[in-house]
């Protein structure tokens, strides 16, 4: 689909919303037929809470149209997949389960799926993903004879992943990745301060428009690092690397723009009070930011370091 096909589709959607048609959440075309919400469920968000209060959530996200739910097994080691796993039972078949490996080795990925599918009940997952790549070394151990890719390329022939994808941390090393392999998605940053300050971001989407593969959007409600004389015992959310943004005005011209980009969807931060926060936003239209308002927000942004600089 072209640019103005694209954002046409979204903008259709979004008014649809705005005109009072429901309290769904609006969907994007991901690949192959499949349409995902614009707000994707992160599993850190049940982190830390009892399965009873995780399983509400997840059945609540449910029920405003969330079908893109996103996990990995680092995360709290093991916590968010277990507790996403539980309160999934329900819903499995009827939503996208998008998982990741950090291991780049062949046998360690095998090894992490296996797990994972156990974790969640299911057979398959719907998208699987090398977890924050991060350097051109982690390419070469993926491509490598006995790396993960052997094992990403195995699982699809097996039907236990659908789809390959994986999420970017470094520019170069996503460039490559890309060119390497035939992949179906890219799950990178297009956050304001990371694209506008730090130059990172539009590089990866014109690479993955080129090759036809589709894009998901990390760190749309990333303020940046988190100050490096802030403890970490006083950060307000410390199931958070960095800075969230928490104040609506920001957050929603942040979203407004990460969502006008050619992107399928968003990831907000793990944290359940950010998560909802993106779910309210998305429930009203999102225009494109104005000039004024883009050199208002690169201004308050630009406090913090970016989260990735090019």
């Amino acid at each position: 689909m072209n640019r103005r096909g694209f954002l046409g589709a979204a903008a259709a959607v979004s008014a649809s919303v705005a005109s009072g048609a429901g309290t769904q959440l609006p969907r994007r075309p991901y690949k192959n037929g499949i349409d995902l919400s614009i707000i994707a469920f992160g599993g850190i968000v049940v982190c830390g809470m009892p399965q009873q209060e995780a399983s509400r959530r997840i059945a609540a996200a449910y029920d405003r149209g969330v079908n893109y739910f996103d996990c990995a097994p680092s995360y709290f080691n093991g916590e968010a997949e277990l507790k996403l796993g539980e309160g999934l039972q329900p819903y499995r078949s009827k939503v996208f389960l998008a998982e990741k490996t950090g291991r780049r080795d062949a046998k360690g990925a095998r090894e992490e799926l296996e797990r994972t599918l156990q974790r969640f009940h299911t057979d398959h997952v719907d998208l699987y993903q090398f977890h924050a790549v991060g350097s051109l070394e982690d390419v070469d151990k993926i491509l490598a004879p006995g790396g993960a890719a052997e094992t990403f390329v195995a699982a699809r022939k097996e039907g236990k992943v659908r789809h390959l994808g994986f999420s970017a941390h470094h520019a170069p090393a996503a460039l490559r990745l890309m060119d390497a392999l035939e992949l179906d998605s890219v799950l990178f940053p297009v956050n304001a301060n990371a694209w506008e300050n730090g130059g990172f971001g539009p590089q990866i989407l014109a690479k993955a428009k080129s090759k036809g593969m589709a894009r998901m959007a990390l760190k749309a409600l990333a303020f940046g690092k988190w100050p490096a004389d802030l403890k970490e015992s006083d950060r307000k959310y410390p199931k958070c690397w960095y800075q969230p943004i928490d104040d609506r005005e920001m957050a929603r011209l942040a979203l407004r723009f990460t969502l006008n980009q050619e992107i399928t969807a968003a990831v907000p931060p793990g944290d359940e009070r950010i998560f909802d926060l993106a779910l309210d936003l998305v429930s009203a239209p999102l225009p494109k930011l104005t000039s004024e308002e883009l050199t208002a927000l690169k201004t308050r942004i630009a406090a913090l370091e970016p989260v990735f600089r090019a």
